[in-house]
């Protein structure tokens, strides 16, 4: 089959193969008593013990009380699997990467890649024989439907994007509630200390931007890294203060006095590849050096596929680390 299709037309052209596939394995390991939806069939042990979770959408799912291979469609599933001591037997390549986001590359060494940020490869997901999938945001129902023959499959990021939603329900899920909530409880007592680190900085405005081949743009309200950044009550300038229509905001190079700030945090989702020379060619543009934030020395560039990507839990740890190393008063 064709590596050029995309994940949508992969799984219609498979679709027939993978439902073949779910039911002869759900014949050879399964009693078919759990057949609610979500349940799933395809590597679930027989006669495993199961929990009743409600997902992100307000479906139940029927999950293994104890996941033993666990298969992550979105970063910030990977992110919260790792944090809570879960290594997935798949993963989804981060935005604008080849594998695993930057920041999470050591720990997710060795995971197979089963889809991308358009979708999973369903052919993929089946090779991976998982017993539970963590389907991020994903809102296709036709694909969720052949998840589901594969294995349970729980939408864990709602509508908001909350990190810490989906991080308590993905540590429900995984059997790892109480780790879940000690991790929050470790980023409470770490945003307090950066808060007080902060000195005269505490009432800067902060800005947040990325950049890619395409152009600058800019991280409104609505994203995750958003929510961190007014966790710690900085200011926003512009329409950073404002829901964007979409993930990140693209700007002219006319309106790029809109990034500027008393602090600035900019990068891109790579350090190397195309984004890389067109960064550099930015910073040598007049307008560019003339920001306020360029002329103070107050411009931090950030690791993209951490700052400016889904986002989680372990993200927003490093990000409070990156903030109090920038910003912290001297």
């Amino acid at each position: 089959m064709s590596s050029n299709l995309t994940p949508r037309a992969r799984l219609t052209a498979v679709a027939a193969v993978t439902l073949a596939s779910a039911l002869t394995l759900s014949a050879c390991g399964s009693d078919d008593s759990g057949s609610g939806k979500g349940s799933g069939s395809g590597t679930q042990a027989k006669n495993a013990d199961q929990v009743a979770v409600t997902d992100a959408t307000g479906a139940e799912v029927k999950v293994p009380a104890a996941p033993k291979s666990v298969v992550v469609l979105s970063e910030m599933d990977l992110d919260s699997a790792l944090a809570l001591g879960v290594k997935p037997v798949g993963l989804t390549a981060g935005r604008g990467q080849k594998g695993a986001p930057g920041y999470l590359a050591d720990q997710a060494k060795g995971i197979p890649v089963v889809g991308a940020v358009t979708g999973p490869d369903i052919e993929k997901v089946i090779q991976a024989k998982p017993d539970l999938i963590l389907a991020g945001q994903l809102a296709d129902k036709q694909v969720l439907a052949q998840l589901q023959k594969v294995a349970p499959t729980v939408v864990t990021i709602d509508k908001k994007k909350d990190w810490k939603k989906s991080f308590e329900l993905s540590g429900k899920v995984l059997g790892k509630s109480n780790e879940a909530a000690e991790f929050l409880k470790g980023y409470d007592a770490k945003l307090a200390e950066v808060k007080t680190s902060l000195g005269k900085n505490a009432n800067a405005s902060v800005s947040v931007a990325r950049y890619s081949a395409k152009g600058t743009a800019v991280m409104q309200q609505g994203v995750f890294i958003s929510d961190v950044v007014k966790e710690l009550g900085f200011k926003r300038p512009g329409i950073q203060n404002e829901k964007g229509q979409g993930h990140s905001t693209p700007l002219s190079d006319e309106d790029i006095k809109q990034i500027d700030a008393d602090w600035l945090f900019i990068g891109t989702l790579s350090s190397q590849g195309k984004d890389a020379k067109p960064f550099a060619e930015l910073k040598k543009k007049p307008a560019y050096q003339q920001l306020d934030a360029v002329e103070k020395g107050h411009v931090t560039e950030i690791d993209g596929s951490k700052w400016t990507s889904l986002g989680g839990a372990q993200a927003a740890m490093s990000v409070l680390d990156d903030i109090k190393k920038a910003m912290a008063a001297k």
